[in-house]
């Protein structure tokens, strides 16, 4: 079954663990590196004038912003497994061969959850025009995607399990 865009975010599996590491890591390292500088920082005599104190004080506050919206994140998000994805149909944690049915050209994206998407990478979002489009087409369909630039069509030319994991 392809995952439509319901409201709900999704990531994969390998995502997910970025995720969670990064969750860890802010947790138990940087709170106490911070927590650190504050100290030393206060040490330091008059908090009015103290750029050390000021900065530690922002990169804290930036850290427990992370931290919560890291923390909001993981609950409203379903796990995708790229083991068990229907290689049906386009889907969440796929990788999907198109050509351009204009000039020939072939692209490879992994299709994932909008936390992880980074088109530099080829992996493009669920919920962008091109993800969008795509989700649910089989293999040889033609998808059309709106884009700024204006139409165009993709041809499904395979869709297969990640190899990035």
């Amino acid at each position: 079954m392809a995952h439509k865009n319901t409201g709900k975010k999704y990531i994969t599996t390998q995502g997910l663990k970025k995720l969670e590491d990064e969750l860890l890591e802010l947790k138990t390292v940087r709170r106490k590196d911070v927590a650190q500088k504050i100290k030393e920082a206060r040490e330091q005599g008059d908090l009015s004038e103290n750029a050390e104190y000021d900065a530690a004080k922002e990169e804290q506050r930036e850290i427990e912003a992370r931290i919560e919206e890291l923390e909001e994140l993981l609950k409203n998000i379903d796990v995708v497994d790229e083991d068990d994805v229907d290689l049906d149909m386009v889907n969440v944690g796929c990788e999907v061969k198109l050509q351009n049915t204009e000039n020939g050209k072939e692209l490879l994206y992994k299709i994932v959850g909008s936390t992880e998407a980074n088109a530099l990478k080829g992996k493009i979002s669920n919920e962008s025009p091109v993800g969008r489009a795509l989700m649910g087409a089989r293999i040889g369909e033609d998808v059309k995607v709106e884009l700024p630039t204006g139409r165009v069509v993709y041809t499904v030319l395979s869709i297969h399990r990640s190899t990035d994991r």
